[in-house]
């Protein structure tokens, strides 16, 4: 058999084999989709199915006791016709016979006994549309999340192809504890910042966590996560262990992720989207809408901790930490994934820190501002989690921009570079004054972020002077600084039911 298989002459040995191995994987794919079908049928439908099993269980046990109704009917009936016989032989009074036969009347134990039971069925065939299963969905989804747990089936984590050819991770959380269907609910986009991914917006206790509250409240939430995070690690034919697999900055990621992103999210729902961000999120946002990119399929967008101008930040920590990358940009570049618990990003800080003035004793507040009020157990799940890999030359980018005081695209620091890219001699500038005016905007910003300083906002503010005035709110927080705004304990009262009540509005 194996010496006509080497020569192609079997059709079973070459052909059979593998056909039959294709039909079997078909048709165990097949029995998963019909089980996960069938599942989501009673997920979607968990309200109706909590009543109808109830009813169901209430009319088994109306059922049941009307049986034994009739059945004791039928005991009595002979025990009346054995008692009238006995009567007749032997004389016997009416109550001492009733006292030898009567099975008695039903107790008030026995109806409370009845009544526990159909509520006990009632509730063990319902119990999926409580809140007590919701907090268990939502604890269940930031498992998956955290990577604690894998997705049973891949639907859950949507893949999203960009033009340039990475492969993005997406998450969605459908509905909330009032269960419905995605349908007929608005849907939400969440995008995380640097160093992250989307794991941060169900960090949170889940009666506090942004992805929770907006599903609770009736939103159909999707979870984005930035390329080269763990969940955006794939490209149609690079390696992450390929050095043109990092080659971006955040111009890709407001050119090509968003995009793309955005897309998907309105061709599955149908409806324009809202958007909220935090630190890279917002920055990138505002590129791609001031090349009035997105806008068509967005109802409103909110920024938190609003990234655009830098150059007025108060970090000494990340002003010395951009000086080193740009006074050595070919070596940095050469490291293509900067990896913030690697031993490129270990050289980066001991170099920055070395800077006069460069205080490092407390890093997290050096970096990100002296942050009031986090949830320091969920900081250490976070750090647990991993800090996400960037690319270098994001980082660089960046440090362009604090240099500068502008917002440009990258720039090549070469005439001819710059001109293979973009057609000139400089980068181009994205134009903030180039936002359409009646885009909803809600701006959360704190007044200690050493990473969107208040200077620095306002200058933005003052690109969009002419913004309509009912589509521009800003609410800044005084005691708040970068991270604040994710893991701080009190960040639903201070930030989270406005962004929310201004969502509704729009």
């Amino acid at each position: 058999m194996y010496r006509f298989r080497s020569k192609g002459t079997s059709l079973f040995g070459s052909l059979a084999i593998p056909h039959l191995k294709k039909k079997a994987l078909n048709s165990w794919s097949a029995v998963q989709d019909s089980y996960f079908s069938t599942k989501d049928l009673f997920e979607r439908h968990r309200v109706v199915f909590t009543v109808g099993t109830s009813l169901a269980s209430v009319a088994t046990a109306w059922i049941g006791y009307s049986l034994r109704h009739l059945h004791d009917s039928k005991v009595d009936q002979r025990l009346e016709s054995i008692e009238n016989a006995m009567k007749s032989n032997y004389h016997l009074k009416h109550a001492e016979v009733k006292k030898l036969v009567d099975p008695g009347s039903s107790s008030v134990a026995s109806c409370i006994a009845t009544a526990g039971m159909t509520f006990i069925l009632g509730y063990g065939f319902g119990w999926r549309g409580g809140r007590w299963y919701a907090n268990r969905q939502y604890r269940k989804e930031q498992m998956k999340l955290l990577g604690q747990i894998k997705p049973q089936r891949w639907q859950l984590l949507a893949r999203v192809t960009t033009e340039d050819g990475f492969i993005l991770g997406l998450q969605r959380i459908p509905a909330g504890a009032s269960g419905g269907t995605p349908a007929n609910k608005t849907p939400v986009l969440l995008q995380h910042g640097i160093l992250m991914d989307g794991a941060v917006w169900v960090m949170l206790p889940t009666d506090k966590a942004l992805a929770f509250l907006l599903a609770d409240d009736g939103f159909d939430v999707w979870v984005a996560n930035t390329r080269g995070t763990e969940s955006s690690s794939l490209h149609s034919s690079l390696s992450p262990d390929d050095p043109a697999f990092w080659n971006w900055s955040w111009d890709e990621l407001a050119g090509f992720d968003l995009p793309a992103t955005f897309q998907y999210v309105h061709n599955q729902t149908g409806q324009q989207l809202h958007y909220v961000a935090h630190s890279l999120g917002t920055l990138t946002a505002l590129g791609a809408f001031s090349k009035n990119q997105l806008v068509d399929k967005m109802r409103s967008a909110a920024l938190l901790g609003p990234v655009a101008y830098l150059g007025q930040i108060p970090s000494p920590f990340a002003k010395a930490a951009g000086d080193v990358l740009l006074a050595n940009t070919s070596f940095w570049l050469g490291v293509a994934e900067f990896d913030p618990i690697g031993a490129a990003a270990k050289t980066l800080v001991d170099d920055a820190c070395k800077t006069p003035g460069v205080d490092c004793s407390d890093l997290l507040t050096a970096y990100t501002g002296p942050n009031c009020c986090l949830d320091r157990s969920v900081l250490g799940v976070f750090l647990d989690h991993g800090p996400q890999s960037t690319s270098t030359k994001n980082l660089i980018h960046q440090s362009q921009m604090i240099k500068a005081g502008t917002i440009t695209m990258y720039d090549y620091n070469n005439g001819d570079e710059n001109r293979k890219h973009y057609g000139q001699a400089t980068p181009p500038v994205y134009n903030m004054t180039d936002i359409p005016n009646d885009v909803a905007l809600f701006l959360g910003c704190g007044a200690k972020d050493y990473l969107s300083d208040t200077k620095d906002v306002q200058l933005l503010l003052d690109n969009l002077k002419d913004h309509v005035k009912d589509k521009l709110v800003v609410q800044t927080i005084e005691n708040y600084a970068h991270l604040d705004f994710i893991f701080a304990e009190n960040v639903k009262e201070a930030i989270y039911d406005p962004l929310i009540a201004f969502l509704k509005l729009h």
